[in-house]
């Protein structure tokens, strides 16, 4: 009991450490709580920093997540009782305090991001057969919608989805685990999804790669209909 508490703790301290801020001090300039939307992920970073800024703050944030799902939970303490669980169930416990630090951060007055960063390399780490299905499911939301907030809570629900249906169900370790991140996702975009409801949240127009084949295909249609148009 006392090994699986020193890891779980560990794993939470791991999530404090905030790829935002790490990138900051190796770059400078304002800090993201200050700048943009106010959260100190790599969506953020991008939009008031820049590519290389924001994809230094994605590493960081993923990579902390593989660390705390596979690395913490192998690692034996001296003079600390065994672990009780399975090192699998250890990785899942340890996923989700990653996610906690990284979302709720003490040194940082509990001002964290919004953890999907952190949660993928959990999940990449723990399953790994279900990663393509939630890049699909992300990748395919901003394309069609350009909402960032869309595509990372149907990543959480694309991965909540495989473990009901294909890797032991919602009453396994790994379905009680999915089921938790999926809730703790939706909370932390909570105030996304209102701005969504009123149509004030920010899009990424430049990721919608379809919009301009779909648009065009609307106007040669609408312009077929219309009177006069040529028929063949």
């Amino acid at each position: 009991m006392t090994e699986l508490l020193i890891k779980v703790i560990a794993a939470y301290f791991l999530g404090t450490l905030m790829g935002g801020d790490i990138m900051r001090l190796l770059r400078g300039g304002a800090d993201l709580r200050d700048t943009g939307s106010g959260n100190v992920g790599a969506t953020n970073a991008l939009r008031t920093r820049g590519k290389s800024f924001a994809l230094g703050v994605l590493l960081i944030d993923i990579g902390k997540g593989v660390l705390a799902a596979l690395a913490i939970p192998a690692i034996h303490w001296p003079g600390a009782e065994a672990a009780i669980l399975p090192q699998q169930s250890v990785g899942y416990l340890c996923g989700m305090a990653v996610a906690l630090g990284h979302c709720y951060p003490v040194f940082q007055k509990f001002r964290g991001g919004k953890g999907v960063a952190t949660l993928a390399g959990v999940f990449a780490a723990l399953l790994p057969a279900a990663l393509p299905w939630m890049l699909l499911v992300f990748v395919l939301a901003v394309i069609l919608t350009g909402y960032v907030a869309i595509a990372s809570i149907g990543g959480a629900a694309a991965f909540f989805a495989y473990v009901a249906v294909f890797h032991g169900g919602v009453q396994s370790d790994a379905g009680l685990f999915a089921l938790a991140m999926l809730f703790l996702v939706v909370f932390k975009h909570r105030e996304n999804i209102a701005r969504l409801l009123k149509g004030t949240e920010h899009r990424f127009d430049k990721a919608m790669i379809l919009e301009p084949l779909w648009r065009s295909f609307a106007r040669r249609v609408a312009k077929s209909k219309a009177p006069g148009a040529r028929r063949e």
